[in-house]
């Protein structure tokens, strides 16, 4: 009897380690996905401190205790291309930021969502429609906006209120509170600005300015400027600087941040970040930002923001797009919000049209969302940094100012604009199989 029980036990071990040794590997199989080990994911972010980001990850992570997050804050110094560098080398991020204009840049290192994490339909219903014009291609989603943002009005309150205006809603009430609000020395010197546009070099954000211009004008093709309808634009821009009945503004005056900082100008155009940058700069500055100017019968804003994108290359593009719908969700952003606010005058500009009413009534981060339904955007985005559509069209547009200021007329100008924006568009929009059978 011993014998049998010696000898079953013995069997009993061989086969146990034979089963072991070379039985099937359940934590490898798709049917046991609970054995697996951790995913990581790699986050790359520009605008926001690690910390900042801490909570929404940490929240995600008890929710998800498979998941493990890893956020990095990336220089914006040639950040579009060390990004496409290195998801080109399967070194990359899993998670990344890209500009609301750069799809047709990234649409190759972009990897789409799965309807069943980010259907159509659902981000149609979260989203302003810029967000769908910026991020969606074909029916398929390839980003999710982190904030909504563009170009507002700052107005200094003091200057408004010393000529008993109120914050205009068309062109016709800026321009003439522009006038009233500028004065000048005896020498006919500006030494308070009532608005600054009209030049390339010391006007921040002229390029967006100029684009919310034309967009906002009737009739303009943007991948043809050379036609009367921008020829007008670039007449009214460059107006506040040489027209005498307009003037509110010079070449040689300091860049209109630092105007603004100072409480010698009275309306500047911006994206929310810099109202952060100005209350640093001056806290005695009273200052509140207002929706953009609309010609009649329209209603145009300029936008221009980032989005979470998912790099073709990451090993786990699905659980990617679940970290990523959690960010741009109700919990997600507010837990951004939150935390940003801590520091800082307000968070990023809610992205989700459903939570708009938390910060509409803001006398600053308001103007932003109430201005959701109407953003759209070209390529003529600022402060984007990407050596590529956005810096190169803006050079083009940036030499039509400055041979109007010169002296050109804008018609013979735009001549050189256009075949400018002919190249860029050809270089950055087309798909390189079209380019080669050019």
């Amino acid at each position: 009897m011993k014998k049998i029980i010696i000898i079953v036990l013995a069997l009993s071990i061989i086969f146990g380690f034979l089963f072991w040794r070379f039985g099937p590997n359940l934590g490898e199989t798709g049917d046991n996905e609970t054995q697996q080990g951790p995913t990581s994911l790699l986050v790359w972010g520009m605008w926001e401190e690690e910390n900042l980001m801490r909570p929404a990850i940490e929240q995600y992570q008890r929710q998800n205790p498979n998941i493990t997050v890893i956020y990095e804050r990336k220089s914006s110094i040639n950040y579009r291309t060390r990004a496409q560098t290195q998801i080109s080398e399967g070194q990359g991020p899993d998670i990344f930021l890209i500009h609301n204009s750069w799809l047709s840049m990234m649409r190759e290192f972009v990897f789409a969502a799965p309807t069943e994490i980010f259907s159509l339909s659902d981000y149609r219903l979260a989203f302003y429609p810029v967000a769908e014009e910026s991020f969606v291609k074909d029916d398929q989603v390839y980003g999710a906006p982190t904030e909504i943002d563009g170009l507002a009005l700052y107005i200094n309150e003091e200057l408004l209120s010393q000529v008993g205006g109120t914050p205009p809603k068309n062109w016709e009430e800026f321009i003439s509170l522009a006038v009233r609000m500028t004065v000048r020395d005896e020498g006919g010197v500006i030494k308070t600005a009532g608005a600054a546009l009209g030049t390339a070099s010391n006007v921040d954000h002229f390029s967006d300015i100029l684009g919310l211009l034309l967009l906002q004008q009737p009739g303009v093709n943007l991948e043809n400027p050379a036609t009367p309808s921008v020829a007008e634009i670039l007449r009214f821009y460059t107006s506040f600087v040489t027209d005498p009945g307009k003037k509110s503004w010079d070449v040689d005056l300091p860049s209109s941040t630092q105007m603004f900082v100072e409480g010698r100008l009275g309306f500047y155009f911006a994206p929310s970040w810099r109202a952060h940058e100005l209350r640093v700069a001056n806290p005695n500055l009273k200052f509140k930002i207002a929706p953009v100017p609309q010609l009649p019968g329209r209603e145009v804003a300029w936008a221009s923001f980032w989005g979470w994108a998912i790099s073709n290359k990451s090993q786990n593009p699905e659980e990617a797009w679940k970290f990523v719908k959690f960010l741009t969700s109700q919990e997600g952003e507010k837990l951004m919000y939150q935390e940003a606010s801590k520091i800082r005058l307000f968070g990023q500009p809610y992205s989700r049209v459903d939570l708009a009413q938390e910060i509409i009534s803001d006398p600053l981060v308001g103007a932003y969302v109430t201005q959701g339904p109407n953003y759209k955007f070209w390529y003529l985005a600022s402060n984007t940094f990407d050596n590529g559509i956005n810096d190169e069209m803006i050079k083009y547009f940036e030499d039509g100012i400055n041979a109007t200021l010169a002296g050109t007329d804008p018609q013979v100008a735009l001549q050189t604009v256009a075949r400018g924006v002919t190249q860029v568009l050809e270089k950055f929009t087309k798909p390189p199989a079209q380019l080669q059978a050019q």
